[in-house]
């Protein structure tokens, strides 16, 4: 591999542990304001995030495409629809958070990867291989095993991961700049956002000028929270494969586990245990599978015919 490669994929490395290091660790940052209630943390997700990201966007010169993307009344109608489970995502998963719930959040974020490899065989035609649909269905056997022993879906788990992963099947029939999109998703979000903030908020952290500074540099910072590891996973996606990304995608997760069980000690119960033990197993089938299929793809590739 020539000098250049591998220094771009070194940097593909760093940056992708770096976003998926930051979306783990998120939750740190919810429980500083855990006090306000989710949808009133979402208004200002939603508020700075898209004065942020509107500022990249200036800066980095994607203007032009901005103004080329929002002018497609197709694109945007479609960059609406995806905007909504977006937003859906965000409260679940800050609700979650602030409610004891991260060991569903991360249980979600485990099953997401199968859940799109669901909807691209649904949805995209895709095909897979007998060891990834045996992965695919292990998963459906953890989910319904707490089904069985504890007489209700993990529902919070599920729809992290269904409107995550309809969201990223939405996003991948729309090739657009990743910026780009989620700035104009913001957008769809933000006259919604400032309506609710304006007109039917009423707790005693609505009106800024009445909270600390501190609490409401907590509150600006949700922009920084959303964006800085989309950046980096943007900057990891042009220096490395997708495939290769996608195996620094549990790191979030795990983090997620590690402090819900260690740092805030959330109960993790056995038929809990047993439905992370089949996820967990199931992923590691799904990645060798890969892995091996990748190797052999190479192979095939080098071999002379």
């Amino acid at each position: 591999m020539p000098t250049s490669e591998k220094s771009a994929l070194r940097g593909g490395i760093i940056f992708a542990i770096s976003a998926y290091t930051m979306w783990g660790i998120a939750p740190l940052y919810f429980r500083l304001i855990d006090h306000i209630n989710a949808d009133e943390i979402l208004v200002h997700r939603v508020v700075w995030s898209t004065i942020l990201l509107l500022l990249i966007v200036l800066f980095t010169k994607r203007w032009g495409n901005f103004i080329a993307t929002i002018t497609q009344p197709k694109i945007v109608l479609q960059l609406t629809i995806s905007a909504t489970f977006l937003a859906v995502n965000w409260f679940m998963f800050i609700w979650a958070v602030n409610n004891d719930h991260l060991l569903d959040a991360s249980l979600g974020y485990y099953i997401n990867p199968l859940f799109s490899v669901a909807l691209g065989v649904i949805f995209l035609g895709e095909r897979l291989r007998p060891w990834q649909l045996f992965a695919v269905g292990l998963a459906f056997v953890g989910v319904m095993i707490q089904l069985i022993m504890v007489g209700s879906l993990p529902m919070i788990s599920l729809a992290l991961a269904a409107t995550f992963g309809t969201y990223g099947l939405l996003r991948k029939k729309m090739p657009l700049d990743s910026f780009v999109g989620l700035l104009i998703e913001s957008l769809m979000m933000l006259p919604i956002a400032l309506i609710y903030w304006l007109m039917f908020l009423k707790t005693s952290t609505t009106n800024m000028f009445d909270n600390t500074m501190s609490l409401n540099m907590l509150l600006i910072c949700t922009g920084i929270v959303t964006t800085a590891p989309l950046l980096c996973f943007s900057a990891a996606t042009k220096r490395m494969t997708l495939t290769a990304l996608g195996f620094f995608q549990y790191i979030g997760p795990s983090i997620m586990f590690i402090l819900a069980t260690y740092y805030y000690q959330e109960p993790l119960y056995f038929a809990k245990l047993i439905t992370f033990a089949c996820i967990w197993t199931a992923l590691a089938i799904f990645s060798f599978d890969s892995i091996k299929a990748r190797r052999h793809a190479g192979k095939a590739a080098i071999t002379p015919r």
